[in-house]
């Protein structure tokens, strides 16, 4: 008597939800991260709603408490201090988003077909590699791009007027993602990388390790250059070195750099360079002081910085897309 086996769940026919093909493979594959991600997305939102209802609700009872308040709020001295707290660790997911999200798409989506073989299999139904391929990364860009704006609106929800008076500053790095396209912009690099490095690597481990490490380096080396995408406002007055007051700086300002300057024009520190010069400063022959200088960004710098910063991201993200089909066509022609 023989006895018969049932087919995996992939090879089972798609039900009739309008879905067909690799969409439908995609999702049936990675339902359960999926899912969980959705979960996760919802109770962000519902702890997050909850919070600032209860920070307006509750007010703080007594602004100066220390240590052991008689009225707390879960452990907190009030609903503002948790929601603070919270948004505080919310800056920082906002940088391991796309990690997270080119390391899924490079290690399970990508690679772990490759790795696996059932890549094969996709291809011996109608399905060319370039289509397979298009299909994986549109589908994690549609997703991630969701998720990216769903983080951006659950964050700004939390922190609204808490930005520059709870110790969140616009400029700060997770803060600065959290609240602008960039974000939406790398988590799409995110994607592209992913879906390289899984075609160049080919081993899921490998993979996403080597994703984490790039897609970390770029956020690291954008956090570092991208307020030399905008030219600063200088504001300069007279000045000493004894004595330096500069005034007019904007309450909200991101200060870049500040000191004083001789009759060339030449800036210095007096730290650096009075009464003599140290930590192998490069001070100026003249250090009589005539002015000090303050750069820095207004608030209104926010948002040139976030469009230079997206679009050189976009293309970055473009780029490799591009690469990744090149890679995809020159080992499965």
């Amino acid at each position: 008597m023989s006895t018969t086996t049932t087919s995996p769940d992939t090879t089972r026919p798609a039900p009739d939800t309008g879905l067909r093909g690799p969409t439908w493979v995609f999702l049936r594959l990675h339902r359960t991260a999926l899912r969980a991600a959705l979960a996760v997305v919802v109770l962000a939102a519902a702890v997050t709603g909850f919070l600032r209802w209860a920070a307006s609700a509750y007010p703080p009872v007594d602004a100066n408490c220390v240590g052991v308040c008689e009225n707390t709020f879960l452990g907190f001295p009030d609903a503002h201090s948790m929601l603070y707290e919270c948004m505080k660790n919310a800056s920082g997911a906002a940088l391991l988003l796309p990690v997270l999200v080119g390391a899924f798409v490079a290690g399970p989506v990508v690679a772990r077909e490759l790795e696996s073989g059932v890549h094969r299999l996709t291809w011996t139904q109608s399905v060319s590699p370039r289509r397979w391929l298009a299909s994986q990364v549109m589908l994690a860009a549609t997703l991630a791009t969701a998720g990216a704006l769903s983080f951006i609106g659950i964050f700004q929800l939390g922190a609204y007027r808490m930005l520059g008076n709870w110790n969140l500053n616009w400029p700060d790095r997770g803060v600065y993602e959290a609240t602008g396209p960039a974000l939406v912009a790398y988590c799409l690099l995110a994607v592209a990388v992913g879906a390289l490095l899984g075609l160049l690597v080919r081993r899921t481990v490998a993979a996403m390790a080597a994703t984490v490490a790039v897609t970390g380096a770029l956020l690291l080396t954008a956090g570092t250059v991208r307020w030399d995408l905008v030219p600063v406002n200088t504001l300069t007055g007279p000045g000493s070195v004894e004595s330096a007051h500069p005034t007019g700086l904007p309450r909200d300002a991101f200060l870049v750099e500040s000191g004083l300057q001789n009759a060339a024009g030449q800036r210095f520190s007096p730290h650096e360079c009075v009464p003599e010069p140290r930590f192998g400063a490069r001070c100026p022959s003249d250090v009589t002081a005539t002015d000090w200088f303050v750069d820095f960004h207004p608030r209104a710098h926010f948002w040139y910085a976030q469009l230079a910063e997206t679009g050189i991201v976009l293309v970055l993200a473009a780029v490799a897309g591009y690469a990744a089909l090149r890679v995809l066509r020159r080992r499965h022609a």
